[in-house]
């Protein structure tokens, strides 16, 4: 019985290895090829218009409803204390540091992030991706640096957008529904709000877009097993980047705060 404990861990840590060098040789060959000719711009703009336009309405709905969550059961505490001049803060800062990244990259995992995965799964167990390679073409360079960067440069915008849009949820809360002076919640939002903070979430979210595109790009890219393994890779996909999201988004948070 210990040896076969034993040997599930070993398993265990060896797969973990095996997907954690595949994912930094992905990542090597992105940045090695992304520098060089032929630069695809026209697919850099469609999978930027495929990532963001699609995301936008679920990513706005939930920015507000956060946003609007957070100043109902915020302003509720405060009023004990007669600091319900404050809910503007907290909601402000709460959603331009954190939670608008994180809930925007979770979204993106799911929406995004599995949707490369059974794509470029797809290409791989119907031989496309072979074919690229007896044409001489590299399939990083043509499948995956194009994802990679749209994602990166896309889920930034989608973050800022969450921002204003959890913080006016906030403001409707607390201003509409609670009757909060609403040049006072105005004034608090912004007046402990630098743009170091700013700053700071829009990195978690280039960060977080790095993550989800490699890591669903990396489960795609080497899929085996037919309609099966599409469907395993994509489920995996979608757990290690949110589980990378919430790993990464305690060192980021130590790192710039």
């Amino acid at each position: 019985m210990p040896s076969k404990l034993s040997a599930r861990v070993l398993a265990a840590f060896g797969h973990f290895f095996e997907e954690l060098g595949r994912f930094f040789i992905v990542l090597w060959r992105v940045v090695a090829w992304t520098p060089r000719r032929p630069c695809d711009g026209r697919e850099l703009l469609r999978q930027m218009a495929r990532i963001g336009v699609g995301s936008i309405p679920v990513l706005l709905l939930t920015a507000m409803f956060t946003g609007m969550v957070m100043a109902l059961q915020i302003f509720n505490v405060l009023a004990r204390f007669n600091a319900e001049n404050f809910v503007g803060s907290i909601v402000g800062l709460s959603m331009v540091r954190e939670l608008a990244a994180v809930l925007g990259g979770l979204i993106v995992a799911g929406r995004c992030g599995s949707a490369m995965a059974a794509e470029l799964g797809t290409m791989r167990v119907t031989e496309q991706i072979d074919a690229l390679e007896v044409m001489a073409t590299d399939p990083i360079h043509y499948l995956i640096v194009p994802r990679v960067w749209a994602t990166v440069l896309t889920l930034p915008l989608l973050i800022l957008l969450g921002d204003m849009i959890g913080i006016w949820g906030g403001y409707l809360i607390s201003v509409v529904l609670m009757g909060a002076n609403p040049s006072t919640y105005m004034e608090n939002t912004f007046r402990y709000m630098d743009l170091t903070d700013l700053f700071s979430g829009l990195i978690k979210a280039a960060f977080f877009g790095l993550l989800i595109s490699v890591i669903g790009c990396e489960k795609g890219f080497f899929t085996r097993g037919g309609a099966e393994g599409v469907g395993r890779s994509t489920t995996q996909a979608v757990v290690l980047a949110s589980i990378a999201i919430l790993i990464s988004d305690f060192f980021l948070t130590k790192l710039l705060f």
